[in-house]
Parts: C-alpha cells; structure tokens; sequence
C-alpha cells in the first residue's frame, strides 16, 4: 500500500495492530529502485518530506547550491523515512511524525475488510452471476441473476469484478482508453516464497530485469514476488524460469501467470454502475498504487453519492477526477522507464525512445532546466516523490533559484545540518524493524 491507507483506516475506524496481526503485514516506508537507471545504480523513493522549503524555493534548491559549493552529502540525509529504512529501523507511535504504509496479504485483507462489513448490516450474498438484466426504456442495469436462480435487484451497481469488467463493459460497453503505446509491460507472474532472512525490510523492492522488473514485498510469513514484464520481448515460460531463478527462499506456490492492459474505462460511473478496481483501469503496480486507487474509488463515491437519483453532472465530476487520477499515476510511472540508460536489452532501448505525453515532458524539462517539481491539485504524488525519481532517475538539474544564494555557505551548512543531525539522532534510537513488529503487531 502507500500511507494515503492509514487515512481510509482512520476513516472506517480499522485498529491498525489488528490490522497487521490479520494480514501477516509489516510497515513499508517507500521502495527501493535497483539496476533502474542501469546496472548496479539503487535508489530509494521514500514516503517522507526531505528537508524543509521556503516560500520561495523547494529544499532541492538549497541542495544543489550545496553540492555545487563542495557539500550536502546524499539527497536521501535529509529524510527520516529513507535514513531508517536503509538502516532497516522502523517506530511509529502517536504524535510522531513518520510517514508510512503496509506491506499485507491482499487475500487476508479482502477477508478483514469482507467481515467488517457484514459486522456493519451489509447484506452478503456468494454467488456466480450468470445473467446481467437490463432495463430496456434507458439501459440501466436492473437485476443479476446468480446461477443458483437468486435474483439481486437494485439501483446501483458497483462493478469489482476485475479485468472481467462484467458490468461496466460487458454489459453496458463502456469503451476503454489502451495506454499500451505509453507502458510496455503487459503480463505479471506471482509467485510466494519462504522467508529466508529474520531481518525484515521496511521497504518493497523494485529490481529492473531483462524485459520489466520484479517485485520483492515481505511479509510476518512469507516473501511475495512477482515479474512484470512485456510479451513482446520475453514469452510466459521465460519470464517464469527467471522470476523462479532469481528470488531467494523456496517456492510455496505454483507461478500464476496475469495478463493486463494499461489503460482506463471512458466511463468508470456510466448509467448505474460505477467501476471500482481493475474493472475501472490498471496500472501497473510499480508504485504499488491499486489499492489506493480502490480506496479512492470508495471515497468519491461517498461524495457524489446519487441520493436524489443517476444525473449527469454526479457522473462527469466522478469520471472527470477518476481519469484524471489514473493519467497522473500513468505519468510517474512513465518516468521511471522514460529516464532509464541502459541499453543492455531490446526492452529497455525501447522504453527510451517511448513518445511521452505532453504532461510528463513538461514535468521533466521543468526540473531538467530549472530544478522545480510540483504537485498539481487533486494529484497523488507530491513534490518530494517527483524529486527523488527523477534525480535517482539520472537528471541532473542545470540551474537553481538564486534565492538560496542569499544564504552564506556557512548559513547554509548549519541549516542543513540542522535538519541532518535530528534525523540521524532519531534513526539511531529506532528499534529494527523486525524487533518492532514482534512487539507491535506479530501475527
């Protein structure tokens, strides 16, 4: 998950330390980016704020003056998330101020959030739907029909059934918008392994391969992985034999190959269904966004709730900030295979010469020319997530704001290591990672 999680927790009153011990889960405070701008380069994207800002300038632009004077050190010094997690250190208690999400078993979390419902008064019916019935004076749906002949009727349908889009496109044939022109990779293989190590990282690890990347999350339990890759450049059976060659630990289940396709529904509410999950879009989950994306889906639809019946401008202001969220995210993670050098394999040379969309381009010779970053309105991602990959991603800004040369190189020190030294003195008293969970939340 990312920590936009802990809000909806909050939100639903989900006791996190019940939580975790349900879902065999263990904290996540970014990812850790390896052999991404080449070989043998890692970086992290944390999920805390680096440094402090004016209201002039961002804090990279105190950095780079830094480093052009001959100080500075690593951009990730300045960052309480990315300082623990590289140490493997991890706490969290009320009041302080950490920024972070889950590592969890997606099956066990359906099951956790499933009861809490039904623990609610909603209404759980099991069953395989065999007839979608329409109303046939304005095309709504009307009813479904369940193989054991059960009848659900109701006014509005939320569409969760996955790439199988069995409401929104089956029935209503919505449309989708393919971005496989804009991200290369089309399949994944899941596999779980064996924990081979009792030192636990509070990180998810992103590692570049052949033809995508692979994924190595950590649970109380287990270790998940998978292999997101392109059919184009490496079959089923490949991508397999060297996910199985690569991860550590034994395998505790057969791979399952998931076949995808980057893109969005034209109408993620269309009549009276309103797609929710993968039957909305996928992306891939590079930047582990599916179930914030869920979770926002929910959120809208408590907002724009039809109470006074389906119209129109309840469906476009829905669709309108769904899209838009969707084309954000597409964006960051365009960035990382956009901004690769290497050139090792046919599959990352033609990530390089990939046409980027207006918006990305813009963002990227923004920061390229001038070192500024953004985070629009309504968008995910913040400045400090922009920053971190696009200079683990290799850009090297040109020019700063002159702002910071108001600052004498002897201010400028102290004030940096004012932010430095607070960190390092909190990392230091943290517990590991691994030693928090078996007190906090050991399943």
């Amino acid at each position: 998950t990312i920590p936009t999680s802990r809000t909806f927790h909050q939100l639903i009153g989900i006791d996190e330390q019940e939580l975790m011990r349900a879902t065999n889960a263990t904290f996540k405070l970014g990812i850790h980016f390896e052999n991404w701008l080449q070989e043998g380069v890692n970086y992290i994207h944390s999920f805390g704020a680096t440094g402090k800002e004016s209201w002039i300038a961002e804090f990279q632009h105190f950095w780079l003056r830094a480093k052009e004077q001959g100080m500075g050190g690593n951009f990730g010094e300045y960052c309480l998330e990315h300082q623990a997690s590289s140490q493997k250190k991890f706490a969290c208690a009320p009041g302080m101020d950490i920024n972070y999400a889950y590592h969890l078993d997606a099956l066990l979390y359906a099951k956790f959030l499933k009861n809490i419902a039904i623990e609610h008064g909603v209404k759980y019916f099991e069953g395989k739907i065999c007839t979608v019935n329409k109303n046939h004076n304005n095309g709504y749906i009307d009813s479904l029909v369940l193989e054991s002949g059960q009848t659900i009727q109701g006014d509005l349908f939320i569409d969760c059934t996955g790439f199988e889009a069995l409401l929104i496109e089956k029935t209503l044939q919505t449309g989708f918008e393919d971005w496989s022109h804009l991200l290369p990779c089309d399949a994944a293989v899941a596999v779980q392994t064996e924990t081979t190590s009792t030192d636990i990282l509070p990180l998810t690890r992103s590692i570049a391969m052949g033809s995508g990347w692979r994924w190595c999350i950590p649970l109380q339990n287990r270790m998940g992985n998978g292999y997101v890759y392109s059919r184009r450049h490496i079959s089923d059976d490949q991508a397999i034999a060297d996910l199985l060659k690569a991860v550590d630990g034994k395998a505790l289940n057969e791979p399952r190959v998931i076949r995808h396709r980057p893109g969005v529904r034209r109408k993620v509410w269309n009549k009276n269904c309103v797609a929710i999950g993968l039957s909305g879009g996928f992306l891939e989950p590079l930047e582990s966004t599916g179930i914030h994306l869920f979770m926002m889906g929910v959120v809208r639809l408590i907002q724009f709730f039809p109470f006074s019946g389906i119209n129109q401008s309840l469906q476009d202001q829905y669709n309108g900030l769904a899209v838009a969220e969707l084309t954000g995210i597409r964006d960051f993670i365009m960035l990382h295979y956009h901004l690769t050098k290497r050139d090792d394999t046919q599959f990352w040379r033609d990530c390089r010469i990939k046409e980027l969309p207006n918006t990305l381009a813009h963002r990227i010779n923004l920061f390229k020319n001038n070192a500024h970053a953004y985070q629009a309105a309504g968008e995910l991602f913040r400045v400090d997530s922009w920053v971190q990959v696009m200079l683990g991603q290799g850009i090297v800004p040109e020019h700063y704001h002159h702002s910071v040369k108001l600052m004498s190189d002897a201010n400028l020190a102290g004030f940096l290591e004012s932010i430095k030294a607070p960190i390092q003195e909190k990392v230091k008293s943290m517990p590991t990672h691994a030693d928090f969970i078996q007190h906090y939340c050991r399943s």
